[in-house]
């Protein structure tokens, strides 16, 4: 049924399309960008005319990378990115807590890399467009949809005029205020709003100082407040201040104001450094989410599907988690290489992770902006006891983003295999980094006897093509999977390991990978072609 119908003369119609995008963001461009790889063609609907302005997003975590380097795209984030290990919390001036994530030499990223959204944005583009299976349209704004079982029916404004385009699939990654969500679909996300209110603003400045992140409890720039700061790339600092009960939107939102309150916070700390105003917006933080992901040939992806605070940086984050776990099992599902019933595990998997990122981030915004007096009350006992106890720093710890583990997956083994359910870990082999052997699509990690030598190759003999990596019991990748001999992994296209059994003497590895994944119910039929 359509939900809105466009004031515009009768529209041009446009050949078929397999799968649609909504929204040309982070989430939007990776999701096109993985299914390209498979060789998929998709067409990205864009209502700017460009990538985004202002930081918005700005951290992103060791996972993402991980993710987005299996498709292409990790080091052009981490050539401009500043990476950051640390993270302090001061009451007043004083710190009362230091930060320091783990980072071993087999770790090939940092836990997190600062980097505007718009630099993020335009590297995915532009990978997409490489990839010559991406049509781009910016200036292009969804008016109108009719869903129906076999597709979707787009209306498509652009400069006056209004195209039709008959999608099989559409994927709605159009942000927090989809209209594929709102307007399309009439659905509602179901959750919580805080009161609390942040003013995020970009300052151009040379600031001598490392990057990490610094989150100062009310102090004087800001009393019974919170001020969190972060370095981006090209001398531009992020600055986050809560605003007061009571101040209005739009005089927060006026320069004078945000000078006022960014010089008082400067001089506090000391720093008389001349600075400019780049870009200014409010936010507050929701934990909210849809019941499900997958509404017939419609889903959705990051904002439009769930919102997360900003506090532990599992917004963008969770949504990049989102694209690539989509990516792989749509191309399956739109080349009738899977049933799909394979995208039900979409949602399960996602929405899991989305309620424990709801969960912790819910924590976090508690203690960064507390919802209540009694709430105030305690976070400032934590901050107090702190300066003097070191003991209590710990209930100060922001509860980073972390991997999620599918601990319940009906995709994966859920048997309590060691790594089952968790991506696979970095580590070294004697042929290279394991993520590296893995590539971008399934692979079967094999332990061998002793003595073994290490291979990597492609191995076409099973449903669908996979990395064969042999590893000997005694090499490092073995020991980081607490692999022993004859044990087989499988790893999924996005990372995962999702079953590990024993049968590399018994079987050969084509048959073995088969059985595995048939045995998970991922028995992939009639393969060919993905882009056919």
């Amino acid at each position: 049924m359509v939900k809105h119908s466009p004031k515009a003369p009768s529209p041009v119609t446009e050949d078929p399309a397999r799968v649609v995008i909504a929204g040309g963001g982070p989430v939007g461009f990776t999701i096109a960008l993985g299914l390209a790889r498979q060789g998929l063609a998709v067409t990205v609907i864009e209502a700017d005319t460009d990538v985004c302005d202002g930081s918005r997003a700005i951290c992103i975590s060791r996972r993402s990378l991980q993710l987005l380097d299996r498709l292409g795209v990790a080091a052009a984030v981490t050539g401009i990115g500043l990476g950051w290990t640390e993270a302090r919390s001061y009451l007043g001036t004083e710190e009362v807590f230091h930060l320091r994530m783990a980072q071993s030499p087999d770790d090939r990223f940092p836990p997190f890399v600062n980097i505007q959204q718009y630099h993020v944005e335009r590297i995915l583009a532009d990978a997409c467009t490489a990839t010559g299976l991406v049509d781009i349209r910016w200036g292009h704004r969804l008016v109108a949809l009719d869903t129906g079982p076999d597709g979707v029916g787009l209306s498509v404004e652009h400069d006056g005029t209004v195209a039709t385009i008959q999608a099989d699939w559409l994927v709605a990654a159009d942000g927090g205020r989809s209209f594929v969500r709102e307007q399309g679909l009439g659905l509602a996300l179901e959750g919580r709003s805080f009161e609390n209110r942040y003013l995020i603003a970009d300052i151009e400045t040379d600031i001598d100082w490392p990057t990490e992140r610094k989150v100062w409890f009310d102090p004087a720039s800001n009393p019974r407040s919170t001020v969190i700061m972060h370095r981006q790339p090209g001398n531009v600092w992020r600055i986050d201040y809560q605003l007061q009960p009571g101040e209005a939107d739009a005089e927060a939102l006026t320069d004078d104001s945000i000078r006022a309150r960014i010089s008082s916070h400067m001089a506090m700390l000391g720093l008389p450094n001349p600075w400019r105003l780049l870009w200014k917006t409010l936010y507050r933080a929701h934990t909210l989410s849809l019941a499900d992901y997958v509404h017939g040939r419609v889903l959705f992806a990051g904002d439009a599907a769930h919102l997360v605070p900003i506090f532990g940086v599992r917004g963008l984050n969770s949504g990049l988690d989102d694209g690539v776990n989509l990516a792989w099992k749509l191309a399956l599902v739109a080349a009738g290489r899977a049933p799909e019933s394979l995208l039900a595990s979409y949602t399960e998997e996602r929405r899991t992770a989305c309620l424990e990122n709801i969960e912790s981030a819910t924590k976090s915004t508690w203690f960064m902006s507390p919802p209540s007096d009694g709430f105030v009350t305690a976070r400032d006992a934590v901050l107090e006891l702190s300066v003097d106890h070191p003991r209590f720093r710990v209930l100060i710890d922001p509860r980073q983003a972390t991997a999620h583990r599918y601990r319940s997956s009906a995709i994966d083994e859920s048997d309590g295999a060691p790594g089952v359910g968790l991506p696979l870990p970095e580590a070294r082999t004697g042929i290279g980094a394991l993520l590296d052997l893995a590539g971008g699509g399934f692979a079967a990690v094999c332990i061998t006897p002793l003595g073994t030598p290490a291979a990597s190759a492609i191995d076409d003999t099973a449903s669908v093509p996979f990395i064969a990596i042999t590893l000997p019991a005694d090499d490092p990748g073995a020991d980081a999977l607490s692999g022993r001999p004859g044990d087989v992994i499988i790893v999924r296209p996005d990372g995962y390991v999702c079953a590990r059994r024993p049968g590399l003497s018994t079987h050969t590895l084509g048959a073995t990978f088969d059985d595995l994944l048939d045995g998970i119910g991922l028995s992939l039929e009639n393969p060919h072609d993905v882009a056919a």
